[in-house]
């Protein structure tokens, strides 16, 4: 005698990974406020520099670079190391309980490294390439070149693309899938 099979309804399934998705985003939202007092510092020391002339000889390639290292690197340092502690998670997805999880516990520092670089990294410094290329680009009184163009879209479409990948395809973001990791939920909303 064989059993009635009942259907299994995905609606709660995709609810807890909607839910899931939309907790991520406000723990990023937590972080970016933490990263804009970092960036707010920076900027507090950076702009009288440039405005007393100091950075001015520099260039614009040199700038870049300069803040890459003085804000982007060491964001994303932070960002690796609080994922790799045992609690897994930058403040942000502390205050939302999540953590980053790599087959049972937080990754190690590398991967956590990795991940923030693909997710942090990457596109940040696309964006500042591309701001940077099109100052140096306004300046020369002919039509922007393409490859600013692309450069401003590729730094627009990374981020987008991961936000709509918290969405779709199990939610799985690609930093995630291309460093072995997840985001779980942990504590008493866990389930």
């Amino acid at each position: 005698m064989q059993s009635a099979r009942v259907p299994t309804d995905p609606t709660p399934r995709r609810r807890a990974g909607a839910g899931l998705a939309a907790r991520r985003l406000l723990a990023w939202l937590v972080d970016w406020l933490c990263i804009l007092g970092w960036v707010a510092l920076t900027a507090a020391i950076g702009v009288p520099l440039d405005l007393a002339g100091v950075l001015a000889p520099a260039g614009y390639a040199t700038l870049n670079v300069i803040g890459g290292v003085v804000v982007v690197l060491p964001v994303v340092l932070a960002a690796g190391w609080a994922e790799s502690r045992p609690s897994g998670a930058t403040p942000g997805k502390r205050v939302l309980r999540l953590q980053v999880d790599a087959v049972g516990g937080p990754p190690s520092f590398r991967v956590a490294l990795l991940r923030n670089i693909v997710k942090i990294g990457v596109p940040w410094l696309l964006g500042h390439a591309a701001v940077f290329a099109i100052v140096a680009s306004s300046g020369t009184g002919g039509p922007v070149p393409v490859g600013v163009w692309l450069l401003t879209g590729a730094a627009y479409l990374m981020p987008i693309a991961w936000i709509v990948s918290l969405f779709v395809g199990g939610g799985r973001t690609p930093y995630d899938r291309i460093c072995g990791t997840r985001v779980v939920a942990v504590g008493p909303e866990a389930g």
